[in-house]
């Protein structure tokens, strides 16, 4: 009987050993190495913010959590161009921004946003994806910046809450809302209207005051931001599409080993092509919510967009002389 007490003892030593053991191996919490900050100024469920969550997801996943990206949306950390300004001084470690803004920094991005300058979106993408793309991406010397991935917005168009825009002569007298771009002011100046540059967050009550008349903007920030309630004109010119980056603060690059770059960099393009894809999804479920909601769509005639076109042709010698070479190459790719 002795001899069985001891035996089963001895098994009951040995399971709770090696149940004290298992427990030992069990995979420990992983300590971050780097906790850096993700600035967006769009909504939670905005194409561009998913896309924000899907790199911090992929960064995450791929550097065995030791690379922790905390995403703050809605202009949580300020304003594009105040998180620009951010990025440069280390504030802010990464963040999605407008070109408009960015062309301020790096003058040479006006370019890729001239009035009517593409044909559509697969001409955009096939020179944003091409030399000339990588050309733009290389042009962020010395201003503490560092471009990761393009991501989608689209096509801008103008709404107002006045009346539809159906020529050149409609445009006359609004007042206009912009981005922070003296290109996109003096765009605006050439087809006749009074420009405003406004935060992205005053506009809805710009519009419902009376501030200003309309805005420009594409399908899914006119829906998702509610100004299709209190400006129910929207006209399709498609007068530009401003692409978006992805971007880095030198200081926060500078922390990081090569291995850790290369994962961002390819974290970044891939949360880019998972971007685009509901870019194109959300701009179909806008379209259709703003036009069963009984605003009235207009489309320019092809003529008239002709209208359009000269109108601002100046702005080609205004802003790109140095760079007619390039325009020339963009122009080519699109035909």
């Amino acid at each position: 009987m002795k001899k069985k007490l001891a035996f089963m003892f001895l098994c009951g030593a040995v399971l709770l050993t090696a149940c004290s053991g298992w427990k030992g191996e069990k995979a420990e919490a992983v300590v971050p190495e780097f906790v850096f900050t993700y600035a967006e100024n769009q909504a939670e469920d905005y194409p561009t913010t998913q896309g924000a969550y899907k790199f911090a997801e992929l960064v995450s996943q791929r550097t065995g959590g030791k690379i922790e990206i905390q995403v703050n949306a809605g202009a949580a950390l300020g304003d594009e161009r105040s998180v620009i300004e951010q990025l440069q001084f280390g504030g802010i470690d990464f963040a999605r921004v407008s070109l408009s803004p960015l062309a301020e920094f790096v003058p040479k991005l006006n370019v890729l946003q001239m009035p009517y300058l593409y044909t559509g979106p697969e001409h955009m993408w096939k020179v944003l994806e091409g030399e000339i793309g990588a050309d733009f991406m290389n042009s962020f010397e010395n201003i503490d910046l560092v471009p990761l991935s393009w991501y989608d917005a689209g096509a801008r168009n103008f709404y107002n809450s006045v009346r539809p825009i159906e020529k050149l002569e409609d445009m006359r007298g609004m007042t206009i809302r912009v981005q922070e771009s003296e290109l996109m002011m003096d765009t605006i100046e050439a087809l006749g209207a009074k420009p405003v540059p406004m935060a992205y967050g005053d506009v809805y009550s710009g519009l419902q005051t009376g501030e200003v008349d309309g805005a420009e903007n594409n399908w899914p920030s006119y829906e998702s931001t509610g100004h299709y309630e209190v400006a129910k004109y929207y006209t399709i010119d498609e007068h530009t599409r401003v692409p978006e980056m992805q971007l880095a603060a030198q200081s926060t690059w500078d922390k990081l080993s090569p291995e850790y770059q290369e994962i961002i960099l390819e974290c970044a393009r891939e949360s880019a092509l998972y971007e685009r894809k509901l870019w194109a999804e959300r701009e179909k479920v806008s379209e259709k919510k703003v036009r069963d909601a009984g605003c009235v769509v207009t489309e320019l005639s092809a003529e008239e967009k002709g209208r359009f076109q000269e109108a601002v042709s100046p702005m080609y010698e205004l802003y790109c002389a140095e760079y007619v070479d390039i325009i020339d190459q963009i122009v080519a790719a699109g035909k």
